[in-house]
């Protein structure tokens, strides 16, 4: 499954680390794209990982999710 997030707040290559790193963590994500000009944040998951645990480690990351 592939999810697209708005995330505000992300500005730069610092940010798109700090998301991917984040995210990354999470057992069954699979490819993350940060598109920092249009502040999406596009995710390819399977189970265990869902859309809340993901929005959940954005927000972690310092981010606002929406």
């Amino acid at each position: 499954m592939q999810k697209e997030f708005k995330v505000q707040g992300i500005t730069c290559v610092h940010c798109v680390d700090k998301i991917e790193k984040f995210v990354g963590e999470i057992d069954g994500v699979g490819h993350i794209d940060v598109d920092v000009d249009k502040k999406l944040v596009a995710v390819t998951f399977q189970a265990p990982a869902d859309e809340k645990g993901i929005i959940a480690a954005i927000e972690d990351a310092g981010y606002e999710v929406g």
